[in-house]
């Protein structure tokens, strides 16, 4: 006998697919934090057991001793201060250098993106700027500047200014020349090419390179102190090391990488913000 229909098909309102593919969403989001979780459990089990039994935690310490430097810094304080304090002398010169660099990347990468004449006079010089070894700068900027905020701040500068510069030059150089011939033929002026055609259409490139920009501004605080400082994560760490204090290097290494994560959380939530205006692309898979 064959099977009949079924007299009352199940027919799927908006709000029911709206709400299983939320279902699908908040389920794929949850095995995703579980995984993670359970890879830096196994990750920290295994090389607590490895420390424990096999090598000497002398030398590699291992995830419980970092732990105990972590609560005694965050409790008793470090041998030079509060650890808030060391974190906010790396932070402010991250920060600081962070705009400088930043503002200058962004300036200087899209006049040089709109001018090929300048570009073409420019770019032998900053090669060879780009070229040079951020280590002996920072060397140079403390015997220039000293061991205070200015050489730290110097050294961020550097990192952060050409990372953000050639993701704003290239920006700048992709417009579609269409639209900005079609602006000019309206009557539109250079400003207002600028301000209304080229820098949205490079906002995107400028923001992608402050992702990294950030990273890059934190290791030169660090190395900028590791170099000579007074205080600082960078500063701690260099005499955790002198020290022979292993899990001190590691405990400097994590409150950095926090530091990071946050301010990565931080730039992710103002680039949502900003283009909110742009088009959302069809969801191509998971991402990073």
């Amino acid at each position: 006998m064959l099977p009949t229909a079924n007299p009352n098909p199940v027919i799927e309102t908006e709000a029911s697919i709206i709400a299983q593919q939320k279902r699908k969403s908040s389920a794929r989001r949850r095995n995703i934090w579980l995984l993670r979780l359970a890879i830096v459990v196994v990750w920290l089990g295994s090389w607590e057991l490895t420390a424990t039994y096999w090598i000497d935690p002398f030398f590699y310490s291992k995830p419980s001793k970092i732990w105990e430097r972590l609560v005694e810094w965050f409790s008793a304080g470090t041998d030079f201060g509060s650890i808030w304090y060391q974190i906010l002398v790396t932070v402010e010169e991250a920060a600081i250098g962070f705009v400088i660099g930043a503002i200058a990347g962004v300036v200087l990468g899209v006049v040089l993106g709109r001018s090929a004449y300048l570009a073409d006079v420019l770019a032998p010089f900053i090669k060879a700027a780009n070229a040079l070894p951020r280590i002996v700068l920072a060397a140079l900027f403390v015997i220039w500047f000293g061991l205070g905020l200015s050489s730290k701040v110097a050294t961020v500068v550097v990192l952060v200014f050409f990372a953000v510069f050639f993701n704003a030059f290239t920006g700048a150089r992709e417009v579609d020349r269409n639209v900005i011939d079609n602006a000019r033929i309206l009557g539109a002026t250079r400003g207002q090419v600028l301000k209304s055609i080229v820098l949205p259409s490079a906002t995107s490139w400028i923001l992608s390179s402050l992702h990294v920009a950030f990273g890059f501004a934190l290791i030169g605080a660090v190395v900028g102190e590791y170099t000579g400082a007074k205080a600082g994560m960078g500063f701690l760490i260099a005499n955790a090391q002198g020290t022979f204090d292993t899990a001190g290097v590691y405990a400097g290494m994590l409150i950095i990488t926090v530091v990071a994560l946050l301010a990565e959380w931080g730039i992710a939530t103002a680039e949502r913000r900003l283009l909110r205006w742009r088009p959302r692309a069809a969801d191509a898979g998971p991402g990073i």
